[in-house]
């Protein structure tokens, strides 16, 4: 039998060290279970030297504030109160005294919580951080079920929730002004700016989630817009948002380009899929920029016709077919002038049953009408795309189908029973694209600078 007696020593600047007993653990014969610490074990021990650090803690913070700073009398306290702390090991429950203030400087109120004043929030930045992250990856209840897995504390979906509001909602406040250009100075400034980095592609597309208005639960859908730049030699950058609920949209683009580093004389391009919500988003963010109308969604409305044709054309469907690969050739070249040509030919053609919704041609009138109407207002954005592919240059928002997936459906739809109200949906992606970024860290270190420090100086001194 073995026994281990885990002591912590508490060294402090105004008295003797201090020895406190944390734990007292038994060994049998050596195995591969009794090989080092249990997970439980850890557990314990952390909270435990967590609950003895705290105690010192308070002891000497109440005592450096008990006396008048102007003066030096002593404060009396007028009474106690209860503050409850979550950490990353446990619930805190802290005996918080309440000063009398003194009376040698004109005072507002007559007694003050040093303890309060400092602890603003219930709830330590470490564990904050982490509820962030995780319920940003997983669902509100397999964030809990992994936080009690590994820390000895006790979380609920609804706190987890909680939280990472607060945290978004603090990201959100941060955002600037939305402006509707964001394009400043001239050709001779931006002619002396350093030589740019490698060209940014960013990909914007859209995707749908389940809504939810408040007892409401079978309200439909509604779209999330999300987006992603790729730039050689970088990692990418994400954002989101619920289309009509951002009222800062362009800004969260111009933000997004800032981190990675975009500068008014560098390439730009940006890749859509022409939809009303992100048509006008690119616009004067950059001089050297290009928007072109992804392929994919042009080849997969030119599929989607051609499907619905063989089923009712019958006789004239050889013609039908070979019409819609004539607009297909052409566009693919850039030549949108013979395509609406085509396209409205077809339109013409098919219009003797716009107004008959029973009969079997009016959804491929419906669809032929549609498609005409999206090359016509996308026209400027259409290139030659067989140019771009064989100079080996993006013709495709691929990129933007996985961000859809990655942002949106991994966490909000797919698999997942939840229904969203717009504005929890919207804060959960703020935090969620900055898990993905790998920028939620660099916020929490903005917002607690000794978060950091602290962690630093706690290793040096433990090396």
């Amino acid at each position: 039998m073995m026994k281990i007696r885990i002591q912590a020593i508490i060294d402090t600047d105004n008295q003797k060290n201090i020895i406190e007993d944390i734990v007292c653990l038994e060994r049998d014969e050596l195995t591969a279970e009794t090989l080092g610490l249990t997970l439980n074990e850890a557990k314990m021990i952390n909270a435990e030297i967590q609950r003895k650090m705290i105690n010192h803690q308070m002891k000497d913070f109440i005592c450096h504030h008990r006396f008048c700073p102007c003066c030096g009398t002593l404060h009396h306290i007028k009474g106690y109160n209860t503050l409850i702390y979550r950490t990353l090991f446990g619930k805190i429950i802290l005996k918080n005294p309440r000063l009398e203030t003194c009376q040698c400087q004109p005072q507002s109120q007559s007694s003050f919580s040093p303890v309060s004043s400092i602890l603003t929030e219930h709830i330590s930045p470490e564990l904050s951080y982490l509820e962030a992250k995780w319920a940003s990856l997983v669902s509100y209840g397999q964030t809990v079920k992994l936080l009690e897995e590994v820390l000895p504390l006790e979380a609920h979906p609804s706190s987890i929730f909680n939280n990472l509001k607060k945290v978004s909602t603090r990201l959100e406040e941060e955002v600037g002004e939305e402006k509707y250009a964001y394009i400043e100075g001239c050709q001779r400034d931006w002619n002396q700016l350093p030589r740019p980095d490698t060209p940014i592609t960013v990909c914007l597309d859209g995707g749908y989630v389940h809504a939810r208005e408040g007892n409401n639960r079978k309200a439909g859908w509604f779209e999330v817009i999300v987006g992603k730049g790729v730039q050689e030699g970088h990692d990418p950058k994400r954002f989101g948002y619920v289309a009509n609920y951002e009222k800062k949209p362009k800004r969260k683009l111009h933000e997004m380009l800032q981190a990675q580093g975009l500068q008014l004389n560098q390439d730009i391009t940006f890749i859509t899929d022409g939809g009303d919500t992100v048509r006008e988003l690119p616009h004067f963010l950059s001089p050297r920029s290009e928007h072109i109308i992804d392929w994919f969604h042009v080849t997969m409305k030119i599929t989607v016709i051609k499907q619905m044709s063989k089923g009712v054309m019958k006789k004239d469907l050889e013609d039908f077919e070979k019409s819609i690969e004539s607009v297909k050739w052409f566009l693919w070249h850039g030549n949108t002038f013979q395509a609406l040509d085509i396209l409205e030919s077809l339109d013409f053609d098919l219009d003797q049953f716009a107004e008959n919704k029973k009969h079997e041609k009016y959804n491929l009138w419906k669809a032929v009408h549609e498609f005409y109407q999206y090359i016509s207002l996308n026209e400027p954005f259409i290139p030659n795309y067989s140019e771009r592919y064989n100079h080996d240059e993006a013709v495709s928002s691929s990129v933007a189908e996985s961000t859809v997936n990655e942002v949106i459906s991994r966490r909000m739809a797919k698999k997942q029973q939840m229904r969203w109200t717009q504005k929890g949906a919207h804060l959960l992606l703020q935090v969620r694209a900055k898990t993905l970024n790998n920028e939620l860290r660099g916020s929490f270190k903005h917002w607690y600078p000794k978060m950091e420090k602290c962690n630093d100086n706690s290793l040096a001194a433990a090396a």
